[in-house]
């Protein structure tokens, strides 16, 4: 078991590395949203991250029945992430067109596989009182995200930094994040 301040930290390392490479796509969204759609779209946003956890929670407690240790190879999943990003670092981005509420929605959990692919392991690793206190982490930190992006999507030269170079830095947090899930989950103990 972890002290309540680990799990806060690993939390955190959860959501905002897989967030990452979200935080400049939506932001760049918002810079073409009017202000006034601003809170519909992040509501949406944060209903698809509410979505994912749900998932991930869930599947994570079907796996109840392989041993915690096992579950540490499912560090696989974010080393392919990080080799597939590597692989495809240098390509351009796609360029980001106004969406809606439904949108967003449908966008967050088309491209929540790789939150799926951390936060599953990690919610199973621990019992439910830590998984309680990660999903709590998991939803201050999507209240940050929403506000961050809004606030930087008035910025667009910090957006377009973002979205130019923050490919460079998703293959490293994939490869972190899978060692993350190797030490939550106990594999080599």
């Amino acid at each position: 078991m972890h002290s309540i301040p680990a799990v806060v930290v690993v939390g955190t390392l959860a959501f905002v590395g897989t967030m990452f490479d979200n935080f400049f796509a939506f932001a760049t969204q918002l810079s073409l949203t009017p202000r006034d759609r601003y809170k519909r779209v992040g509501s949406a946003h944060a209903l698809a991250v509410l979505a994912l956890v749900g998932l991930a929670a869930g599947v994570g407690s079907v796996l109840i029945v392989i041993p915690t240790r096992w579950i540490g190879v499912l560090c696989l999943a974010p080393w392919a992430l990080a080799v597939h990003a590597w692989r495809h670092r240098d390509q351009p981005t796609r360029e980001q067109y106004r969406r809606g509420a439904l949108t967003t929605f449908t966008l967050c959990l088309a491209l929540g596989g790789d939150n799926l692919a951390v936060w599953i392991p990690l919610l199973r690793a621990n019992g439910s009182m830590h998984e309680i206190l990660i999903i709590v982490v998991f939803a201050l930190w999507e209240a940050v995200f929403i506000l961050c992006a809004q606030g930087l999507a008035s910025h667009p030269r910090a957006v377009a930094w973002g979205t130019r170079f923050g490919p460079a830095f998703i293959p490293w947090i994939y490869f972190a994040l899978g060692i993350l899930i190797l030490v939550e989950c106990g594999t080599f103990t």
